[in-house]
């Protein structure tokens, strides 16, 4: 069983960043595939952005692509959201969740494993 916890949410005004981080107690993270996922109010909840655990090649969603960076400190165990140019729509809850083995997955339907979510917050 693999646990996942977020940090880094908050309230930021548009055009501001924040930095999620998920940390796994899994000590062999680069054998999992990571992914972040959002939730809106009164929506469901969507895919952001993918990457291995060992670092290799990212995936995006449309609509955070070239604002928000994906990435992988094995060191750590921890998988981060670089979020820049914030916008108002971005607000949601934020969820982190992980795939063991090296299958890319952008539906909730793939993930074995859910942190609790943070919540964020983009002012206008």
């Amino acid at each position: 069983q693999v646990q996942l916890e977020e940090s880094g949410g908050g309230l930021v005004q548009a055009g501001g960043s924040l930095r999620l981080s998920c940390a796994a107690s899994e000590r062999t993270i680069s054998n999992y595939v990571m992914a972040w996922f959002r939730q809106a109010p009164g929506k469901e909840r969507v895919f952001v952005a993918t990457i291995r655990g060992d670092g290799s090649r990212a995936y995006y969603a449309d609509s955070v692509k070239r604002r928000f960076t994906i990435s992988i400190d094995n060191a750590k165990n921890t998988a981060t959201l670089q979020m820049n140019s914030l916008k108002p729509e971005d607000t949601a809850v934020y969820y982190c969740a992980a795939r063991q083995g090296r299958d890319y997955f952008c539906s909730g339907h793939g993930a074995d494993y859910w942190g609790q979510g943070t919540q964020v917050t983009v002012s206008s």
